[in-house]
């Protein structure tokens, strides 16, 4: 365990704490969806950037999608996860959640409720 490091965002230059706390607690980044392989990033980014960027590459495989081919999709076999991201997940509308695309697609399959981003239709 490292701990937690001030880094610079290599986007925007701002700080911010980067790392796995002293009392085990993991990096927030752990909490997105594990889109980017390590050798490939340029260096760690803030969580606004970060979430931009992993919205940005989910927007772009979206954009790939049919109806044929969501249920043999790379993202259903993405680790479960309980925590929900906004932006990413789902987005707020009158206060009411409205799940987007992705988070659909890593169920896995439609529900059934006629849910206006569903991938399967």
């Amino acid at each position: 365990m490292n701990g937690i490091k001030t880094k610079e965002c290599s986007s925007c230059r701002t700080t911010f704490g980067c790392g796995d706390t002293p009392e085990g607690s993991k990096c927030w980044c752990n909490d997105f969806p594990p889109l980017f392989v390590p050798t490939t990033a340029i260096d760690c980014l803030c969580p606004a950037c970060f979430k931009k960027s992993c919205s940005d590459k989910i927007d772009e495989y979206i954009s790939t999608i049919t109806p044929e081919t969501a249920l043999d999709n790379k993202a259903a076999l993405l680790p479960k996860s309980t925590h929900l991201i906004e932006g990413i997940d789902y987005y707020l509308e009158n206060g009411n959640y409205v799940f987007k695309a992705f988070f659909h697609l890593k169920r896995g399959s439609c529900c059934g409720n006629g849910c206006r981003h569903c991938p399967y239709k």
